[in-house]
C-alpha cells in the first residue's frame, strides 16, 4: 500500500514563499507520475502541478511561473516551491500518485488513486 505524507504547509503573508514536501513510502518519486492538488472550502479539488516519470511537468495557469514541482530522488519526495503566495493560493495542498490512465488529463483528480491527508496553506493579504 502507498503512503504519501504531505508537509511544509502554514501561514504566510502575500508575496511570501513555502515549500511543501510529499514522502512516499513504497513508491519511487523519481520514476512515477505525481502531482499536487488544492481545495479550498466549498470548491472542487484543483490539479496545481503535474510531474511524469520522464520530467515533463505540467502546471494550472494560475500558478505558472510562480510554483516549481521537483522530485527529489535522494530523499524519495514530491515538493512543491511556491513563490509569490497569493491569498486565492489559500487550499488545503494534496499529493497524488498511482496513475489509472491519462484520458482526463494529469491535472484531473481522476487520474490518480493514492492520494496523501493533505497540508493547510494559508496566504493572508
Amino acid at each position: 500500500q502507498v503512503q504519501l505524507v504531505e508537509s511544509g504547509g502554514g501561514s504566510v503573508q502575500a508575496g511570501g514563499s513555502l515549500r511543501l514536501s510529499c514522502v512516499a513510502s513504497t513508491y519511487t518519486v523519481s520514476r512515477n507520475s505525481l502531482a499536487w492538488f488544492r481545495q479550498a472550502p466549498g470548491k472542487e479539488r484543483e490539479g496545481v502541478a503535474a510531474i511524469s516519470g520522464s520530467g515533463t511537468t505540467t502546471y494550472t495557469d494560475s500558478v505558472k511561473g510562480r510554483f516549481t514541482i521537483s522530485p527529489d530522488g535522494a530523499k524519495n519526495t514530491l515538493d512543491l516551491q511556491m513563490n509569490n503566495l497569493k491569498p486565492e493560493d489559500t487550499a488545503m495542498y494534496y499529493c497524488a500518485a498511482g496513475l489509472v490512465g491519462l484520458t482526463a488529463g494529469r491535472l484531473s483528480p481522476a487520474t490518480y488513486k493514492y492520494w496523501g491527508q493533505g497540508t493547510q496553506v494559508t496566504v493572508s493579504s
